[in-house]
């Protein structure tokens, strides 16, 4: 009895000191240079959304649709990114893939971009109350918005194939083009993403 005591005693001892020393223990953060690539899982990520992004939008401009609306319109093109459908098994946030095209759009300069229904839908309300509350000289007319020329839209999907501790998570991206007068898709673009994870 006296020794099955000591044991226990013991027992609980160890495990307060396990617990002291789990509490002690100290959680470090770094700071990495947010261009960095840096892969944990080996799920879609940050990295995987700019550099998917930038290469789609290289091919998409550097398609003859671009040329050919420019040669017979003589204007920049009005594109608005629609919906990019995560069809994948994993959170992926779609508006943070959008905002990196649109942002490679943009900054390209050799189209012109509005805002998804979405947000149009809150400038449309600050323009509306401009109405009301703005002075005659500051407040932004209605019927003045760009209309959008093309649309882009698109799916992100997976197919994950795991054996052991072996994994593989390829991701395609399916982006499409379409004139927004009639509707016929002026380009389709495909990125695909491999990672093999070992562990």
């Amino acid at each position: 009895m006296r020794h099955s005591g000591l044991i226990q005693k013991s027992t609980l001892l160890l495990f307060s000191a396990l617990l002291i020393l789990g509490g002690c223990a100290r959680k470090t953060v770094t700071r990495i240079d947010p261009g960095k690539q840096v892969d944990l899982s080996g799920r879609w990520n940050d990295t995987d959304s700019k550099l998917t992004a930038n290469e789609m939008v290289k091919e998409v401009l550097g398609r003859p649709w671009l040329g050919n609306f420019v040669k017979s319109k003589g204007k920049q093109p009005v594109v608005i990114v629609g919906i990019i459908s995560n069809k994948t098994d994993e959170y992926i946030q779609p508006e943070t893939f959008i905002n990196d095209i649109q942002r490679e759009l943009i900054n390209s300069g050799l189209v012109r971009i509005v805002q998804n229904s979405v947000l149009r839908e809150a400038i449309r309300k600050e323009r509306g109350d401009q109405q009301q509350f703005a002075s005659q000289e500051t407040a932004k007319k209605f019927g003045k918005e760009l209309g959008a020329d093309f649309m882009m839209f698109g799916t992100i999907i997976n197919t994950p194939d795991q054996e052991g501790k072996r994994k593989l998570n390829v991701y395609q991206v399916d982006l499409t083009l379409a004139d927004m007068e009639t509707n016929e898709l002026v380009w389709s673009g495909q990125k695909i993403n491999k990672k093999y994870i070992t562990n």
